[in-house]
Order: structure tokens, then C-alpha cells, then sequence
């Protein structure tokens, strides 16, 4: 019997079965954080984290069809002559007379042909590609803010892509290359926070031993939106029908997915709302099967557990209410906080830079399809599979080799290639067979990288600032984004060149980054400064 007798024998069975991990609160009973909880009693990754991880991960498909859906819209179609003046040999159209050649299928047939964007307007075509990632930038840092403040993981994931579908579908009725432009632009704005919003979401509720393999797979739906992304673009021949149709998936998301998605319990803690983060945790425990006994509660990892009660608001009657026990439960963090700690302040500014020079191969790899001379919907389509190894490979070598080594090697990798790609100058015949194959081979090493970031991004800072670390992180893929297009429309062996150096570059830095994993996921900046002295 124990000494106290109103300790039943159900309650001394939850403390023997529950290690004491943090001290009892003021209230009694454990204490955990939420990666302890997860470990010891609700499951790191079971029934209910899956069920939750492939319905947030779609996502990632829509955020494919609106940033890649360019390379079939914006393609130069095929032409054939009309009149005898016109000679088919001709390489470009700019070299024919006006009005004795014709575009093959229409001038809806791309925005080039309906806006006329050749020749001394054929800056146009990498004009709205890039403004489209500078809205994407934009969108990153705002919805990496809200995201971590007010409308939380889910709240952001449900704004951008209503966002998303309503700017796509409104871009199929663009009058006149502007507004297409302007267009663009918003759909990149919107874009921007699909992906932080949604890796984070579907991460933050999985273990720690688990989050780097289920991290990775999240970047299957992304390459699998691209691989279907050729498929719908082979039926819908009409550049206007194939925004439409990459538009319409985003609205049954929003219908039919995300009302199943829950909020991440990590953002419901640290804004305060700890009843709603502990009934979450309980349905992860039931899902899975487990049982999540009654004296554990949640704590930041920075709570000591023994805070003085007078230091909590009081009501008119003397006790504290709700709202305002919660109100003052809030931990709020900024980029401001990243930059004032040594340590995250390093680690932002080698995050950036890699985030960089990796977007600037990923995407001038992904949308230099169109200067290879090869079917284009054969192309994307096996640039999108090559990239499903790499992911697959990555997700395997993650926690033996760790994130650092991987990081370098694969952008190594990715550079490599792509250096031994421009070096074939004026391919024909097989040595254009060879290029295209250095291409793939980049993607699949660049692929592995760029997924590889968003894992070590939200590793290396708490969750306190996590989403807007990785949003100034992805501002900066953005910026890389940009410049892509610029480098693409170059032709030749320029595009090759530059990729290759960016991507040596980048292994390089990521050598000045620490280790990761196996590591805790911190909840706020005293929390992992006191960790990582420890």
C-alpha cells in the first residue's frame, strides 16, 4: 500500500509505467515535452501520423501543378510553313517573313503563340517565371510569420491554397500578357507558403526517431505531381484548359482533404492552448492504439515545471481565468530572435546560402527541359521519376549517415554532372542523349538536397521561430527561383555551367553545418540554446 492513501492502484500504475522525465507541475502528475510523449506513450509514427502525413503531403501535388505547370503553358510550340517563301529548315521563326508560317495547334495553343513571345519579346517568357518565384518569395516570408503566429500551420495551409485555385483558374482568363503576368505573380505569393506549410505540418506531430524518413517522404508527392503534371498537359492541349485543369485539384483539396488534417500540437502549445495540444495527443494515442495515462500533461522544454502562481494573471474573484492563464502561456518568437543568437544567427545565414544555390540548380534543371531538343512531356516526366530514387536513397543513408554528410554529397553529386553537361559542346546525336541524361542525373542529385534542407532547415531551429526560419530560408530558394528562368532562357551550354558551380558551391557550405540528427526538436530559443550547451 502506498503511504498516501488516496493514491489509488490505477495512479501508481500510470507513475510506474511513465518515467519522470520532467518534474511534477504545481498541480502533480508528469511532465513531458512533446517528442517525450510521442516516445513513451502515444507512438512516433503509427495508424494516426500516416493517415495525417499522406493527406497534409498532398499538398505538395498542387504546389507541383502551379509552379511547374509554365514549362507546357509557356512552351514554344511546334510551327510548319504556309507559304513558299517560308523555309523548314529555318531554326527560328525570326528568321521567316511574317505571315508565311503558322503555329501547329493554334495560338491557344501555348502563351506564346497567343501573346506573340518571340524574338525581340522573348524575354517575356522568363519575365513571368521569375516574377512568379518573387511572388513566391514574398509569400514565404508572410506566410512563414503567419504560419507561427496567428493562423497556425493549418490555418496557413487552407489560405494559400484557396488562394492558389482561385488565381489559377482566374489566370486561364487572362485578356493579355499582363494580366497573365500579374497573375503569376499572385499565384507564386500563394504558392509560397504551400510547402513550409505543409512539411511542417506533417512533421511536427512524428517522433524523433521517425521525422527525418517521413520528412523525406513528403517530397514524393512533389515529384508525383510533376510526373502527373505531364500526363494532364498531353490532355489538355490548350494552355487556358490546363489551367483550369491543374487549378480544379486545389479546390477538392480543400473540400474533400484538409477538414481531415489536424493543427500541429507543438503550435497549440506554444501559443498557449494546451488543452487543445493534450486532446490532440490523446488522439494520437487512441489511433495508434496506445494509451496516454491521465497525470501526464505537456510542457515546453524550457517549463521547469515549479512556476510561481503569483506570477499568473488574476480575475476580479481572485483566481485565474482561462483566457488569460493561456494569454500568459504564450511564447512568441521572430526572426528578430534568430539573429540575436549566436548560434541560430550562423545557422540562418548558412541556411539561406545553401537555399540558394540548391533552388537556382533544382529549378534551371527542372525548366531547362525545353533547350535539351528532346519530347517534352517525356522529358518532365522522367526528370519528375528521377527524382523519387533520390528521395528514396536519401531517406535510407538519413540517420546512418547523418544530414551533414548527405547534404554535401549530393550537391556535389548534382554539380558534378552538370559540369560534365555543359562540357559537351553542340551535342547531336547520342552526345544529346548524353546531355539529357547528365540533366537527370543532377535533378536526382540536387532532388535529394532540396528535400533534404527542408528536414535539416526545421531541425536547426525551435518552434517558437521554426516557420519563419524556413520561410526566409525559402525566400532565398525563391530568389534562386528567379534568377533560374533568367539563366535557362541563355540556351546552350551557359545553364549547365552555372548549375554546376552553384552546386559545388553549396556542398562546400553545408561542410560549416552541424549535425542533426538523432538531436531533440526544441520548442523555443532558451530551450535549444541550454540543449545545445549541454
Amino acid at each position: 500500500m502506498p503511504d498516501n492513501p488516496r493514491l489509488t492502484e490505477s495512479t501508481e500504475t500510470d507513475l510506474l509505467r511513465s518515467p519522470l522525465l520532467r518534474p511534477a507541475g504545481r498541480n502533480g502528475g508528469e511532465k513531458l515535452c512533446i517528442d517525450d510523449m510521442l516516445r513513451n506513450h502515444c507512438g512516433e509514427f503509427g495508424r494516426w501520423q500516416l493517415r495525417h502525413f499522406i493527406l497534409t503531403s498532398m499538398a505538395w501535388s498542387l504546389e507541383a501543378f502551379h509552379t511547374m505547370v509554365v514549362i507546357f503553358a509557356d512552351n514554344v510550340p511546334e510551327w510548319r510553313c504556309t507559304a513558299e517563301s517560308c523555309f523548314p529548315e529555318a531554326k527560328s521563326v525570326c528568321q521567316l517573313e511574317p505571315g508565311s508560317w503558322e503555329w501547329i495547334g493554334g495560338p491557344g495553343s501555348s502563351t506564346v503563340a497567343e501573346f506573340g513571345l518571340i524574338c525581340s519579346e522573348k524575354y517575356k517568357v522568363g519575365l513571368v517565371q521569375a516574377l512568379f518565384f518573387a511572388g513566391s518569395m514574398i509569400g514565404a516570408g508572410v506566410f512563414g510569420h503567419l504560419s507561427d503566429s496567428r493562423l497556425g500551420r493549418k490555418g496557413s495551409l487552407l489560405t494559400v491554397c484557396m488562394l492558389n485555385a482561385i488565381f489559377g483558374c482566374l489566370t486561364a482568363l487572362s485578356p493579355n500578357y499582363w494580366a497573365y503576368a500579374v497573375l503569376r505573380f499572385l499565384t507564386g505569393f500563394s504558392t509560397g507558403g504551400v510547402g513550409l506549410s505543409a512539411f511542417v505540418l506533417a512533421t511536427e506531430p512524428v517522433g524523433p526517431n521517425k521525422r527525418g524518413v517521413v520528412g523525406m517522404s513528403t517530397f514524393y508527392f512533389f515529384a508525383g505531381g510533376i510526373a502527373l503534371l505531364s500526363v494532364i498537359s498531353y490532355f489538355f492541349q490548350s494552355w487556358r484548359a490546363l489551367y483550369v485543369g491543374t487549378s480544379i485539384p486545389s479546390f477538392i483539396f480543400l473540400v474533400a482533404a484538409l477538414p481531415l488534417v489536424s493543427e500541429s500540437p507543438r503550435w497549440c502549445l506554444i501559443r498557449g492552448k494546451t488543452p487543445r495540444a493534450m486532446k490532440i495527443m490523446r488522439r494520437i494515442a487512441e489511433s495508434n492504439g496506445n494509451i496516454l495515462p491521465a497525470g501526464v500533461s505537456l510542457a515546453l522544454d524550457d517549463d521547469d515545471g515549479d512556476k510561481d502562481p503569483s506570477t499568473s494573471p488574476v480575475n476580479s474573484n481572485g483566481g485565474t481565468t482561462e483566457k488569460e492563464e493561456a494569454a500568459a502561456m504564450i511564447t512568441t518568437g521572430s526572426l528578430l530572435d534568430v539573429l540575436a543568437s549566436p548560434i541560430m544567427r550562423v545557422r540562418l545565414l548558412l541556411a539561406v546560402a545553401i537555399s540558394f544555390f540548391v533552388s537556382v540548380v533544382y529549378y534551371g534543371l527542372s525548366l531547362n527541359v525545353v533547350n535539351l531538343g528532346t519530347d517534352l512531356h517525356l522529358n518532365v516526366f522522367l526528370n519528375a521519376i528521377a527524382e523519387m530514387p533520390a528521395f528514396f536513397l536519401t531517406a535510407i543513408l538519413l540517420n546512418p549517415l547523418g544530414r551533414k554528410p548527405l547534404a554535401i554529397g549530393t550537391q556535389i553529386l548534382s554539380g558534378a554532372f552538370c559540369v560534365a553537361g555543359g562540357a559537351l559542346k553542340s551535342p547531336e546525336g547520342w552526345l544529346k542523349t548524353a546531355r539529357m541524361v547528365c540533366g537527370i542525373l543532377g535533378i536526382f542529385g540536387m532532388a535529394g538536397t532540396y528535400n533534404l534542407l527542408y528536414i535539416y532547415t526545421v531541425e536547426l531551429f525551435p518552434t517558437v521561430v521554426r516557420n519563419a526560419a524556413l520561410g526566409c530560408a525559402t525566400q532565398a530558394a525563391q530568389l534562386g527561383a528567379i534568377l533560374a528562368p533568367v539563366i535557362v532562357v541563355s540556351g546552350d551550354n551557359v545553364p549547365f555551367a552555372v548549375f554546376g558551380f552553384c552546386g559545388i558551391a553549396g556542398g562546400l557550405l553545408a561542410a560549416m553545418l552541424p549535425e542533426t540528427s538523432n538531436r531533440p526538436l526544441y520548442d523555443t530559443v532558451a530551450g535549444m540554446e541550454e540543449g545545445e550547451r549541454k
